[in-house]
């Protein structure tokens, strides 16, 4: 079994936790995810079986959407609602426009910290792990980018909100720094993902939804296939030759190839010079590798293959 599938997870459970359970229902050890989810958070998980799990850099850094609430009065050591307030409550919240207005300042490219605890690594070690056990760290700010980041109820101490950020971007430090900004302090309270690249919350499915049509012999219902993955990648067609050669990792010449469909929204020509990647197929339509045209030559390179095989 190869592919993803999209689970909507519920609140409590760690993104761990979720891909203990898909391998117990497939019974298979090759399971991992796309992007973690904290266990107060609730939503989309992309969970990737079989060989989809080498595709995780062409998944990694895809764009995320969330909507969520953010609690004024005070801040936590966690940054949400998990965490133990470090700082006084407070009773007055700013207007309605003066959060707007605040909210518009981390929009853009941005230089973020991450929360103390969080999966980010110092020296090796999960910040987590280091805060539990009062280890003293340095938090590397770094650079992410929010598409957009908006109001969409505000009733104080709560607001709600939408935002479009890039991968990297921990909507706890959002709204950590956002208390900080106002001068009342806040954390996250609420935490939904909607969105992960092209792939939508809506198209997702409980734990339980996929166990019962596991059950049933339905697994079609749920998994996307290896086939279908990255389709907004040129695809080329190999003969028997090309197949026998690509499977070691060979150069693949043009006699080697039957047919190259590209998505027509696509420069192909002006992609190749950026390094775009090709997924290579076979005449049965299975997906065996994916590779780079080389630069100087009419030729291409797979760096990356799956043996259709095995």
């Amino acid at each position: 079994m190869d592919g993803l599938i999209l689970v909507n997870k519920p609140q409590g459970l760690t993104s761990h936790d979720v891909v203990v359970e898909i391998r117990k229902i497939h019974n298979i050890q090759k399971v991992g995810h796309h992007g973690t989810l904290d266990p107060i958070a609730t939503g989309l998980i992309v969970i990737a079986i079989g060989k989809a799990t080498r595709l995780f850099p062409f998944f990694s850094k895809e764009d995320k959407v969330y909507c969520g609430e953010i609690k004024f009065g005070f801040a936590t050591d966690t940054y949400d609602s998990a965490g133990k307030p470090t700082t006084p409550e407070q009773t007055t919240f700013p207007k309605k426009e003066i959060v707007i207005q605040a909210m518009k300042k981390f929009e853009g490219e941005i230089f973020q910290t991450p929360p103390p605890y969080s999966a980010k690594k110092f020296r090796g070690k999960p910040l987590y792990e280091l805060a539990r056990k009062n280890k003293e760290f340095e938090l590397r700010p770094s650079y992410v980018f929010v598409h957009y980041f908006l109001m969409t109820e505000y009733n104080p101490p709560l607001l709600e909100f939408k935002v479009h950020c890039s991968s990297g971007t921990y909507i706890r430090s959002l709204a950590h720094e956002m208390g900080q900004n106002l001068s009342c302090g806040a954390h996250l309270s609420k935490l939904t993902r909607i969105q992960i690249g092209h792939f939508s919350l809506k198209d997702s499915f409980t734990l339980e939804e996929i166990r019962v049509l596991h059950q049933e012999n339905l697994t079609e219902n749920y998994l996307l296939p290896l086939e279908t993955l990255l389709s907004d990648l040129p695809k080329i067609i190999l003969n028997e030759r090309g197949i026998a050669l690509v499977r070691n990792g060979n150069i693949i010449f043009p006699g080697d190839i039957l047919k190259i469909i590209a998505d027509p929204s696509i420069n192909t020509a002006l992609s190749e010079q950026k390094g775009l990647s090709f997924r290579m197929f076979s005449l049965e339509g299975k997906f065996v590798a994916l590779a780079k045209k080389a630069a100087d030559k009419n030729c291409f390179h797979p760096f990356l293959v799956i043996d259709p095989r095995k």
